[in-house]
């Protein structure tokens, strides 16, 4: 499968037997194994951790990661050719599987040591654990300076004293390990921000209650609280008051999962309405063969296919960048607004086009709808992707 589309040197957009495979893999999983339990799962709202065990023996959960390291030692086009399949059939398997690949295997992958990735990468990159980003706080979303949790450094050197409340934390409720971000240098804003590796089964940590929510239900997503949680020096990630850039290059990433995902919710409620669209009939016709039926089919294609190149594109960015050390912060943003965006118009004509079948629970298109809504919102909303990319263009830091 080949796209005709300029790209700068380096990998292009022609998609290998290798990419072929991957998709095929994660689309035939997703259809027998996902797509049968995601509606019990979303009105439960418990984490489906059978499938997830599932995905990560199929490689899922640890795609880019390294064979020595649990993971597939695969490339980003396979990561979001996943991603994308996985999200059509469900987007909290998709989040669960966004936030183990994307944040925290990639975070480790990147910055960590090498016994920091054979302590805390290899069960997690193959699945056998779950791990989780946290940055967020209850007055501290976008603007991460004004954070109000502290890491103090203990009077023998020996370990970091944590204390505060993280917000919205996905896979909180279940994560064997956390990347936590906090403040080790209160008065140096966002560069006094550290990353160390949490262990959930240790003293101090606490998890909050599960979020009630509107879409995404399977996901968990909780509060969790330090109460003088002991993290040894050697657990933090990077160097001292470099998590903020590490946790903006981990979100760069995070962005191109999202996007997929977004990509992924919105092909699932395209394909429902072209169907509807073919078998409905009205005065005597399929609604499909009405010209306000077309119009919104022939927009909802078009910005589904345009959000597939922006993703692509952004996939490559960041391949190229793991060889030249380019930043692909710009591609990562437009794909992510761009997408989720495209997600929300096309869950909305869906349901549209559907009349009071699609706002009925008896059909999925109320749960594409709810769960396409976040991706406007989590790994920065579309307002701040919109602030990044005028900025980067503007040349203003």
């Amino acid at each position: 499968m080949t796209f005709q589309t300029p790209v700068s040197a380096g990998p292009s957009l022609e998609l290998s037997e290798e990419h072929l495979m991957i998709q095929q893999a994660a689309r035939e999983f997703a259809q027998k194994e996902i797509v049968p339990i995601a509606e019990a799962f979303d009105h439960s709202g418990e984490f489906p951790y059978e499938t997830i065990k599932k995905m990560g023996q199929l490689g899922f959960m640890g795609i880019e990661v390294p064979e020595e390291y649990g993971g597939a030692g695969l490339d980003t086009l396979c990561y979001v050719l996943a991603m994308e399949e996985i999200a059509k059939a469900d987007v909290s398997h998709s989040t669960i599987m966004s936030v183990n690949n994307s944040l925290y295997c990639n975070a480790l992958t990147k910055f960590g040591t090498e016994a920091q990735k054979k302590k805390y990468l290899t069960e997690v990159a193959s699945g056998a654990k779950i791990g989780a980003y946290s940055l967020t706080e209850p007055m501290s979303g976008s603007d991460a300076g004004t954070m109000k949790s502290r890491a103090v450094l203990s009077d023998d050197g020996t370990h970091y004293i944590i204390n505060g409340t993280k917000s919205w934390v996905t896979s909180a409720p279940v994560a064997d390990y956390i990347i936590l971000f906090t403040m080790t240098d209160p008065s140096a804003g966002h560069k006094g921000i550290t990353a160390f590796l949490i262990e959930t089964d240790k003293p101090g940590f606490i998890r909050g209650k599960k979020e009630p929510k509107l879409g995404i239900r399977a996901s968990a997503t909780s509060e969790i609280y330090f109460e003088n949680y002991k993290a040894p020096v050697d657990a933090i990630l990077g160097e001292v008051g470099k998590g903020f850039k590490i946790a903006m290059a981990v979100l760069d990433a995070g962005r191109i999962g999202i996007a997929a995902q977004a990509l992924g919710v919105a092909e699932a409620a395209y394909e429902a309405s072209i169907h509807y669209a073919r078998e409905r009939h009205a005065f005597g016709q399929p609604i499909g063969s009405f010209q306000l039926i077309q119009q919104k089919i022939a927009d909802m294609k078009t910005r589904i296919e345009a959000s597939r190149l922006l993703i692509y594109n952004a996939a490559l960015a960041k391949m190229r960048a793991e060889k030249t050390g380019e930043r692909y912060t710009t591609e990562a943003s437009m794909a992510k607004l761009f997408a989720s965006e495209t997600a929300a118009y096309v869950t909305d004509e869906a349901i549209q086009i559907h009349g009071g079948m699609g706002y009925s629970k008896e059909m999925p298109l109320e749960r594409y709808y709810r769960d396409a809504r976040i991706t406007r919102i989590y790994e920065g909303t579309s307002e701040i992707q919109r602030i990044v990319i005028a900025r980067n263009e503007l040349g203003l830091r």
